[in-house]
């Protein structure tokens, strides 16, 4: 082969632009980031996004829901007002905190609560609220959709499935409940 200076000891990058490591152990350098696509989510989603992020943030802080809404209602880190729906969904989800997260725990199969990706607990939480107490049964397929698809740009690969197969089994045995 002709004389490359260090060409041939570095792969060619791969999928998006990432760079393979020269040798293993070896520092990865990023090229490029690539975000998430906004720009599938639409006006409802994004304000269900706001929501989940009070819930996000409850959790890791360990306090009251209903705490950081408040503080997020007096002073926003976002350039926006917490929009009045994601206000809704995280008073739907307060008082049922509890029986939520009981529900998730007892359905969830092999995955305690603890164990869950914090985004993907605040994802389940919300959406359970809104599916199983929320006034708009008739779209509650649509809601898991919205979630699910929430999951697939802010969560791992396998969330969307995850998010999406546990929702549905709390709306099945709420139905067989009924």
């Amino acid at each position: 082969m002709s004389g490359a200076s260090g060409a041939e000891s570095r792969p060619a990058p791969r999928g998006p632009g990432l760079p393979l490591p020269i040798r293993e152990g070896a520092e990865i350098e990023f090229e490029r980031t690539i975000p998430g696509r906004a720009d599938r989510l639409h006006g409802r989603s994004r304000e269900r996004i706001r929501a989940i992020d009070v819930l996000f943030e409850a959790d890791a802080k360990r306090i009251d829901v209903l705490d950081v809404l408040q503080e997020r209602l007096r002073r926003t880190a976002a350039q926006t007002p917490l929009p009045q729906w994601s206000r809704t969904l995280v008073e739907l989800y307060a008082p049922h905190a509890v029986d939520i997260d009981e529900d998730l725990a007892t359905h969830s199969r092999d995955w305690p609560l603890h164990r869950m990706p914090a985004v993907d607990r605040a994802i389940l939480r919300l959406g359970a609220a809104e599916v199983l107490y929320g006034e708009e049964e008739s779209r509650r397929g649509t809601i898991i959709g919205e979630y699910t698809k929430i999951a697939e740009v802010l969560s791992t690969d396998d969330s969307p499935r995850f998010v999406n197969g546990l929702l549905q089994r709390l709306v099945d045995v709420r139905g067989l409940l009924s």
